[in-house]
């Protein structure tokens, strides 16, 4: 008898470690949405002038969003409301709605006073300019 036969059905189509994965993810998900709340999927990154947060909020209005930062942290709230009914009868709902809330903490290099803020195309991305300090910058050779 191989391992393959004697392995659940449930663990079938993967590895034992993805259909774990995918079972406390939905574990965690049915959490969240009992609590009403989620968390966008970012981005964040830098480069050469800027330190830059991304989330995807597909359908969220951007007056829909509180973004603050204090003590070097960026946080970003919002609420997305259903727009559906009680008649509504749902197949799938991946969509999360209800509040978010995520926070980061900034690098102490970032001039969060000279940030900025866009959304498109459901991609909202915040910008900080890095300090001059904390950039590169080349220093000229002096000939004699």
């Amino acid at each position: 008898m191989s391992w393959d036969s004697q392995t659940p059905v449930l663990f079938r189509n993967g590895s034992v470690e993805s259909q774990a994965d995918r079972l406390l993810d939905g574990a965690i998900q049915a959490v969240s949405e009992w609590r009403g709340t989620w968390e966008p999927t970012c981005n964040i990154f830098e480069n050469q002038d800027a330190f830059i947060v991304q989330m995807a909020l597909p359908g969220l209005e951007p007056s829909r969003i509180d973004i603050q930062v204090e003590h070097n942290v960026l946080q970003v709230k919002g609420e997305r409301k259903s727009e559906t009914t009680e008649q509504t009868k749902w197949y799938t709902r991946s969509i999360p709605e209800g509040v978010f809330s995520c926070s980061f903490t900034l690098p102490a290099y970032v001039d969060y006073k000279k940030s900025r803020a866009s959304c498109r195309q459901g991609v909202l991305t915040i910008t900080f300019s890095k300090r001059d300090e904390a950039k590169p910058r080349r220093i000229m050779i002096e000939c004699q």
